[in-house]
């Protein structure tokens, strides 16, 4: 398993429409998932930093897309949470409109983590987004998050629920993630650079 200890992480851009995004034509990792779920806490781990991106108790903080440029040759995006209640229709079809943009209009993607909260079954909304990700093909990493919240052993038998809740394949990718321990870190990393050399292989035989 890689370990991968990451020097240089920065907030590249923040984008409310197309015209904002990033040009400098790095890979993409996109990381999806409701809000409140933990998608900051655990980017910060993965940039092993406390806090470039921003955390916050309350649902729904994250109402942009956050670019974050690691080593100067991936970026993080930080997609906008969904599924918070307190958030208007215009502004969450607002939202919808401009992630499905991204996700369908950005040649550099090269994959989606969607993180899903261990100790739930989950949400119809967790399985509209795991199916119109399938759908369009993205290559889908699914994270079992906060699984310090749950005792060690439940954690396969959680993560084997989800798996069944989702009618995900056997040949889906399922890590279980803690954002206090940062457990599952260098499997998400060990993951992330496979995609990255495939990319480059890829763009080498071109």
């Amino acid at each position: 398993m890689m370990r991968v200890t990451v020097q240089n992480a920065a907030l590249a851009a923040t984008v409310v429409k197309p015209e904002q995004f990033p040009t400098d034509g790095l890979p993409e990792i996109a990381f999806a998932g409701k809000s409140n779920v933990g998608k900051s806490s655990l980017l910060n781990c993965m940039m092993n930093r406390k806090a470039l991106a921003r955390t916050s108790s309350a649902p729904g903080k994250t109402r942009t897309l956050n670019f974050y440029r690691i080593e100067n040759r991936l970026m993080f995006v930080d997609l906008p949470g969904y599924g918070y209640a307190k958030v208007s229709k215009s502004e969450t079809q607002k939202w919808g409109g401009m992630v499905e943009g991204y996700l369908t209009g950005r040649p550099r993607l090269i994959g989606v983590v969607m993180l899903v909260d261990i100790r739930h079954n989950p949400s119809v909304l967790d399985r509209q987004l795991y199916d119109w990700l399938r759908h369009y093909a993205f290559d889908i990493i699914l994270i079992a998050a906060k699984s310090d919240k749950i005792k060690r052993a439940a954690v396969p038998r959680q993560a084997a629920l989800i798996r069944k809740e989702l009618d995900a394949g056997r040949d889906q990718i399922i890590l279980p993630f803690s954002c206090v321990t940062c457990e599952g870190r260098d499997a998400l990393w060990t993951h992330l650079e496979k995609k990255i050399k495939k990319m480059d292989e890829s763009a080498a035989v071109i």
